[in-house]
């Protein structure tokens, strides 16, 4: 059986969400008399066993038992004292079943751990005979039900904590402690209460495994993160970091106070956390089942690649892959990047449906970028946001039927296909780029891809990432462009079958984690990539991590036009993008929509002209929605 201390160093697991906010939607009453949400560990196990299951199934893999209040001085004000070892080992048990069932049907092999969760109580205990007499029976409970770690959480009391810990640590057989404190702001300023680094280092002092904070805002939650990631503790890997927030919590955005804390946000968050280094992660009050799936789809994205291991290829090839004088041949876009001359490429986002209006424009603006000669390629995204739209090879074919850009004229532009592993196995990855290959499309850009993203009403929708786009780069460089697949195999009976693909991925200037994000960048540029698109650079400053890379590769630096004020404070939102406040601030002294629009052509204009001066191998130009102002900007940045 998988240890969860080893597991939890190994990878980031992911817990369940709420137990008590998802009850009371479930019965639409709050836990009271006759109605104790802790009692129906045996009462009710049936509604128990689905809350655990509904988590199970949107991507949980460690489930917080029922028990959250069943101690001594809790279950009392219900009647319920003579209870508490009877509806702790049933919480356990419960948790168990539930897995067994979720292990059965899904065939899913884990590992699934099972927390046992402890609760403070409504007034803090501040002495060691009160905090025994309360939870010694509990805790022995738990214990002997073999749960794989104490849970305790939501306690607002640093010496209740304290003193409920030294109780535990006498207990014979005592599994990990995972350790909890909820945030709370001491005064106008924010400042927050517990302090983090104080609080990480007395729970590694008391020998507590994994610690943390839980039922707190999103945002205050990674403040927390942000300072005790630099304690010695986390930085040794002595003490792992646990943050489960609420989906709850407001700040002010615009005029208005909001929570943004959808599923999808709250997917954001946790990889952000996992990015930084917490390997714990879940949710709390009003966190529940569609939240979790976001988390799992978000953390599955990141953990791309590594269930599959291409590290063992080894291909039969007896000749070396394609060199730059080939790839040159791909197109305008990839024999200018290969002269080491300046190049232009659009972002272009396939269309959703079957408007046929729609399609035409999206043709029409492909047209008259190739017309106005400042344009070298088109890149088509791959389900821009996790989103379903024509896939940017069919589209690529439908923009060149129209056109009339055939075999024999060649297309005006090079059309560069957007190729995420989010959709295909291993398998489906080699045939589409063999298949696109024969199609003429012969530049990919290989990203790992967003999670699906639907509407409530579309059916549920899995990803796949067999491969991240390292792997993907690595296979299509050193098999397919060395004329064998994945498996090592010949591509053709021919003397060269060689494929001649020009590759590119992505790098986000600004990333949470920019160790992790170099380190990838690095590994993308030793595999064989020919260009880095990056993230949008709103400023100069983000471009000086790529200048030990700059010799290598090629880089298009990312210049979004922001059409309004409106857009550039959602692009101020992304994570990984940072919109400057001076951006910002110029965009809100104009009150006319048009004068905002046209502020957003002159600052990328200006960008352009900055990426020319300073020697960057080309610029990579989004959020073209503005048309004809595109043109404008490259007039304007490129001197023409």
């Amino acid at each position: 059986m998988a240890d969860f201390l080893t597991t939890l160093r190994e990878r980031p697991l992911l817990t369940d969400g709420a137990m008590g906010s998802y009850l009371f939607s479930l019965t639409g009453r709050l836990s009271e008399m006759n109605h104790v949400y802790e009692a129906f560990n045996v009462d009710q196990p049936d509604l128990i066993r689905r809350v655990h299951g509904d988590y199970l199934a949107a991507g949980a893999r460690c489930l917080k038992t029922n028990t959250f209040g069943a101690n001594r001085r809790q279950l009392r004000q219900f009647g319920l004292q003579g209870r508490v070892a009877e509806v702790n080992r049933a919480g356990v048990q419960v948790a168990r079943e539930a897995i067994a069932a979720f292990r059965q049907q899904s065939r899913e092999a884990g590992p699934f751990f099972v927390l046992a969760s402890i609760g403070p109580t409504a007034e803090p205990l501040t002495t060691a005979y009160d905090v025994a007499e309360c939870y010694h029976e509990q805790i022995v409970a738990l214990v002997a039900a073999g749960a794989d770690a104490l849970l305790l959480e939501t306690f607002g009391n640093l010496t209740q904590l304290e003193l409920l810990i030294q109780l535990l640590r006498a207990q014979p057989g005592l599994p990990p402690i995972i350790a909890e404190m909820t945030l709370h702001a001491a005064d106008k300023e924010r400042v927050l209460e517990p302090d983090a680094v104080t609080f990480v280092q007395h729970m590694a002092a008391l020998g507590v495994a994994v610690a943390g904070v839980n039922c707190c805002a999103p945002w205050d939650a990674s403040a927390f993160v942000d300072a005790a990631l630099d304690t010695e503790p986390v930085r040794s890997g002595a003490l792992q970091l646990v943050v489960m927030p609420n989906a709850g919590g407001f700040q002010r955005i615009g005029n208005r106070f909001m929570t943004t804390v959808n599923p999808e946000s709250a997917g954001k968050l946790v990889r952000s956390l996992a990015d930084r280094g917490v390997r714990l992660l879940g949710g709390c009050c009003e966190m529940h089942p569609p939240h979790i799936e976001e988390m799992r789809n978000y953390l599955q994205a990141r953990a791309a690649g590594s269930r599959i291991s291409t590290s063992t290829v080894a291909p039969a090839a007896t000749l070396p892959p394609v060199g730059d004088d080939v790839k040159a041949g791909n197109g305008r876009f990839s024999r200018k990047l290969k002269a080491k001359e300046f190049v232009v490429s659009i972002e272009a986002v396939p269309p959703r449906g079957t408007e046929d209006a729609i399609i035409q424009r999206k043709v029409d603006f492909v047209a008259k970028l190739a017309g106005s000669g400042l344009v070298d390629a088109m890149d088509f995204t791959d389900g821009s946001r996790g989103i379903p739209l024509i896939p940017p090879g069919d589209f690529i074919h439908l923009v060149r039927e129209r056109l009339g850009w055939t075999a024999a004229t060649g297309d005006k532009l090079e059309l560069i296909t957007h190729f995420t592993g989010r959709d295909l196995n291993v398998m489906g990855i080699q045939s589409r780029l063999v298949g696109y290959h024969a199609n003429r499309i012969h530049n990919v850009l290989f990203v790992t891809g967003d999670p699906p993203k639907m509407s409530p009403t579309y059916p549920r929708s899995t990803a796949v990432f067999d491969l991240d786009s390292i792997a993907m780069i690595r296979l299509t460089q050193s098999c397919l462009n060395a004329g064998v697949d994945f498996g090592g195999a010949p591509l053709g009976k021919q003397p060269d079958p060689r494929t001649h693909f020009t590759i590119g991925s992505g790098v986000e200037l600004e990333a949470q984690d920019m160790k992790r994000e170099l380190d990838r960048l690095r590994q993308k540029i030793d595999h064989g990539v020919d260009y880095i698109m990056t993230q949008p650079a709103f400023h100069a400053a983000p471009l000086a991590a790529l200048e030990p890379f700059r010799g290598r590769t090629a880089f298009l630096v990312g210049v979004m036009v922001l059409a309004n004020f409106e857009h550039a404070q959602r692009m101020a939102q992304v994570p990984g993008v940072v919109v400057p406040d001076a951006v910002l601030q110029k965009f809100a002294s104009y009150t006319d929509v048009k004068d905002q629009a046209k502020y957003g052509l002159e600052l990328a204009g200006e960008q352009v002209r900055q990426l020319v001066k300073g020697g960057w191998s080309g610029v990579y130009l989004m959020s073209t929605a503005v048309g004809a102002g595109t043109i404008d900007v490259l007039r304007a940045g490129l001197g023409k």
